[in-house]
């Protein structure tokens, strides 16, 4: 299986990058794999909502599943397998209380045994390719050779494509947040398993800002998963295609154009009775670094919780874009100051 889409991927995150955000971010980027948020098993097995619905024009489309056991784990497989999904990740990467409660997420990785069961189970009750995220380490089991061994076990079971986040986790002691942040980089852990592991399609994710960096990674390991990044600076996919995947045009040009885009789609979400807040808080950045950001972001904010916001709004927001374009060029305080 060649991981084409995964030179470039984005990040599953919480609360981020559900349904809504996937469709914005598709529109900046054909090529790139978009993950789902990490959805449990328990959720799939026994919520009353689909939460392994998603639409065509998300494809490639990676659903990142939790969960410890592995009987769970291969019926969720098997199923999302037969939806569609280009992919399916198993989440060996996450330190909430939440989820070490569950058994599963970051605190797997120290049950490697069990963590070697859940991957076999899905691998083998999946048609599509069953990959793993995970840390460098985990609380006091952060050296090298327990990074090596883990892939080296999980690679045995027949993985070939691990997505390393470039920080231990802290099961206790820090937030989910702090995770992200506090423990520090380590990308040379990264690249040496590259080294040692020739054979495996080794994505690296933490802290990576731009393509620039992206493109620098690259060169010492096959693929990059960009997380806030992406989310806070959307726009800095819009390149993705040309610069990442050597294709001869990016499907956008301009922040105006994206605008153009999203307008189908919000009118039907606001057809269906879904506040047009649930698309637009996911695209309050697009015009970070532009005269008028803090307007669109303010409008956006502010008027699209209302029942009646229409996706008009959008129109409304970009508009005051260009009034403060306008204002800047003609030497004129901007209006939100």
């Amino acid at each position: 299986m060649e991981y084409t889409s995964d030179r470039l991927s984005t990040a599953p995150m919480l609360d981020w990058s559900d349904r809504h955000c996937r469709i914005f971010w598709r529109l900046l980027t054909r090529r790139t794999m978009l993950y789902t948020e990490m959805v449990s098993t328990g959720a799939i097995l026994h919520g009353r909502e689909d939460f392994l619905a998603f639409r065509e024009e998300e494809l490639p489309l990676t659903l990142q599943l939790g969960g410890s056991s592995p009987e769970e784990l291969a019926l969720c497989c098997r199923r999302a397998s037969e939806q569609g999904y280009s992919a399916i990740n198993l989440n060996l990467g996450c330190p909430s209380d939440r989820v070490q409660n569950g058994g599963f997420g970051a605190a797997l990785m120290l049950d490697i045994p069990l963590a070697t069961e859940c991957f076999r189970a899905m691998a083998a009750a999946s048609s599509v390719p069953v990959t793993v995220k995970c840390r460098i380490g985990v609380d006091h089991q952060d050296s090298y050779e327990f990074l090596r061994g883990f892939v080296e076990t999980l690679r045995s079971a027949g993985c070939r494509h691990f997505i390393i986040h470039a920080r231990k986790a802290w099961l206790s002691g820090l937030s989910p947040k702090e995770n992200r942040e506090i423990p520090p980089l380590d990308y040379q852990r990264v690249y040496r398993i590259k080294e040692e592991f020739p054979d495996l399609f080794i994505t690296i994710n933490g802290g990576i800002r731009d393509l620039d960096e992206t493109l620098n990674h690259l060169s010492n390991t096959d693929g990059v998963m960009l997380g806030r990044a992406a989310y806070q600076n959307p726009f800095l996919l819009h390149q993705a295609d040309s610069r990442i995947f050597g294709e001869q045009s990016d499907p956008v040009s301009d922040r105006d154009q994206v605008v153009d885009l999203l307008l189908p789609y919000a009118r039907e979400i606001t057809s269906q009775g879904i506040k047009l807040s649930a698309l637009t808080r996911h695209i309050l950045d697009l015009y970070t670094g532009i005269p008028g950001a803090r307007i669109f972001r303010r409008i956006l904010s502010q008027e699209a919780t209302r029942k009646d916001a229409s996706a008009d709004l959008l129109l409304k927001a970009r508009d005051a874009v260009h009034e403060s374009i306008r204002r800047a060029e003609a030497g004129l305080p901007d209006r939100e100051g």
